[in-house]
């Protein structure tokens, strides 16, 4: 339990999820701030009505709203004071309590309200990505089996086991940390990892990776490194240091924020106490310059302004969810609409990841059909389930081939299959180590042997490309951005796909560490969005000035690390997306020039005593109201 405690407070997640919590504390925990929001949202609205009959019970519910509303702005804020930190959140919320001390509480709950529910729903929607660390540790496991000199087996947690230690992984198990195999052969799919889903064969003296899963042999691996310094260990610091580099986008509004409130602060301050002598106006009163500066606060309060944005990425962000697209924030809107490169993995996003058998060749003479060495594969190949096997069974099926009759049907874990035919005859398929250890074939990637006595046939695969791929990529450059492709894939494989789908840049053999430096590379020459899905993308996700994971097959660590998730891994998004982020921000810019332009009406004539504050506040409220009608306008699905 300690341990899991540890990870809670070192992973930065929200407090809902917190293990102190049970789990009825945990469903009101979540939300908790729009929640109460909304609550205050309530009682504001109830103590409006109730003013038209009963002033009491209107003051009772204006009391909830400034407890609820009220209370959290005004610890923010004189923490804020306290730290010399003057920015919207302070003006907001000093307009709201000068509004109150004038008499116009409904106007200062108002005021309340809205900078309480704009401020919960940024926060709701702004999460950061940190559920990628506790999903990367969970993928390896917690505990391994110590083989000990004796032969004794012995489970222990994977930070007491130290390098050298024996471990033993049977089939269907995890490699919980990196090593070196020293007895045994098996294949191993190393999909989180790569991304690929081709089967490795492992034998003694190969390397393994933490989070590698053993298929069909027993391994007995030598640690070569702890759990500190695994593969996995490597990926989470990969990840925290691309965090570390993530462009700061749109900080205008923060500067712009800040300096605007200690501008109006000190206005209001100046205007108090110079007016009477500017204007021979009394301190106090209605036509007093106290009145006058309060009003001048309020029509100068920056409600339009704090909504403006909130309120325009809200409606982005619902209608996206209604496309089946997630955004970690509307900021990122803004990101991916200067985006310029749009980079792909191969693997699960340009692919389906599902293998697809494209020929069978036969190699030198050979004493049987290409039928034949079809229907014998297949007969082997149904005993299995890898992804080359299921793409021989699924290519007979389609050539309408049936199974070969075999029997002695034997498993040789990390290297292939074998049995005997009807002849007698022995037949056996793999990898080149077990069909041919003494005379080197013609490689080729992603291929497979079939040997019947001394007749040879090499099996051909092939990554299946998805629906509209090619179509999607050719949109995407119509409208002028750059596509690259980026795979950890081999550099031949890669370069066959991005020939059927019209690509020009691509980058192969990379591992996670060099699919970031290329990421890097590229971001700082222009904008960039990466779409990926594996966790070897986590990183190059997260630094990528937009990262884009695939929601239905990606893995956790590329969603949670990723600031768009296509739920349905639906590509033909993207485009949609990139049209919808360019309106968001053209929306943006609409309603800050709509804000500031009814501040510009409202305060000057609040200074010359022409607008009254009950006028004031609807001009306010009015261009509230106007900036949150242009917002709606992104709900549209188009």
């Amino acid at each position: 339990m300690p341990y899991i405690f540890d990870e809670f407070f070192t992973s930065g997640q929200e407090e809902s999820i917190s293990p102190f919590l049970k789990t009825n504390s945990r469903r009101w925990a979540h939300n908790l701030s729009l929640k109460s929001s909304l609550l205050s949202a309530f009682f504001l609205l109830s103590a409006f009505i109730a003013s038209f009959y009963r002033m009491d019970l209107s003051h009772l519910c204006l009391l909830f709203v400034y407890f609820l509303a009220g209370t959290p702005a005004l610890l923010g804020t004189i923490e804020d004071i306290k730290n010399l930190e003057i920015n919207i959140d302070v003006l907001m919320t000093l307009a709201a309590f000068l509004s109150f001390i004038i008499g116009s509480q409904m106007e200062g709950g108002l005021l309340l309200v809205l900078f309480a529910f704009s401020g919960a729903m940024e926060e709701s929607v702004s999460k950061k990505a940190k559920g990628a660390l506790i999903n990367l540790n969970h993928l390896s496991p917690t505990t391994g089996i110590v083989v000990s000199e004796d032969g004794t087996r012995l489970e222990r947690s994977v930070r007491e086991i130290h390098v050298g230690d024996h471990l033993l992984v049977r089939a269907g198990e995890v490699v919980p940390l990196d090593g070196k195999v020293v007895d045994g052969s098996s294949f191993v799919n190393l999909v989180h990892l790569t991304g690929e889903s081709v089967p490795v064969s492992k034998q003694k003296g190969d390397e393994v990776q933490a989070g590698s899963r053993n298929l069909d042999g027993t391994l007995t691996v030598e640690v070569t490194k702890t759990s500190a310094e695994s593969t996995l260990s490597k990926i989470i610091k990969l990840i925290n240091e691309a965090q570390g580099m993530k462009p700061k986008l749109q900080r205008f509004l923060d500067r712009f924020g800040k300096r605007y409130a200690i501008t109006i602060i000190a206005l209001f301050f100046f205007f108090a106490l110079t007016l009477p002598l500017l204007l021979t106006i009394p301190f106090l009163g209605v036509e007093g310059s106290i009145y006058r500066a309060l009003t001048f606060l309020i029509a100068a309060s920056p409600c339009a302004l704090i909504i403006a944005t909130p309120t325009a990425y809200l409606s982005a962000i619902s209608a996206c969810a209604r496309k089946g697209v997630l955004l970690k924030g509307g900021i990122t809107l803004d990101a991916f609409a200067a985006c310029r490169v749009i980079a792909f993995d191969k693997t699960g996003t340009l692919t389906t990841g599902e293998l697809t058998c494209t020929g069978v060749e036969p190699i030198g003479e050979v004493a049987l059909s290409v039928e034949d060495a079809i229907a014998l594969a297949s007969a082997l190949e149904r005993h299995v389930t890898h992804p080359m096997a299921e793409a021989i069974c699924q290519f007979a099926e389609k050539k309408k081939i049936s199974p070969a009759k075999l029997s002695n049907f034997q498993s040789v874990p990390g290297f292939g299959l074998q049995a005997m035919i009807e002849t007698g005859e022995g037949v056996k398929i793999g990898n080149e180590a077990f069909i041919s250890p003494d005379k080197p074939l013609e490689k080729k990637e992603m291929v497979t042997f079939l040997k019947v006595g001394s007749s040879l046939f090499r099996f051909s695969f092939s990554d299946t490309l998805r629906p509209q791929a090619k179509e999607i990529l050719a949109s995407l450059g119509d409208k002028g951005l750059e596509i690259a492709m980026l795979t950890g894939d081999h550099e031949e494989s890669a370069n066959n796909v991005a020939k059927e789908l019209g690509i020009d840049q691509v980058y192969a053999d990379l591992r996670p560490e060099h699919k970031l430096e290329t990421i890097s590379k590229l971001s700082a020459e222009k904008h960039l969005a990466m779409v990926g899905d594996g966790i070897n993308d986590a990183p190059a996700l997260t630094r990528a000035s937009v990262g884009i994971s695939m929601g239905k097959i990606g893995s956790a660590t590329a969603v949670d690390a990723s600031d768009i998730v296509l739920l349905q891994d639906d590509l033909t998004l993207i485009n949609w997306l990139h049209r919808k982020a360019k309106k968001t921000l053209r929306i943006v810019r609409e309603n800050l020039t709509l804000a500031l332009a009814v501040i510009c009406l409202a305060t000057t004539p609040a200074l010359l005593g022409l607008i009254p504050l009950w006028l004031a506040v609807i001009l306010h409220e009015g261009g509230t109201v106007l900036v949150g009608l242009n917002s709606l306008r992104l709900l549209k699905n188009k």
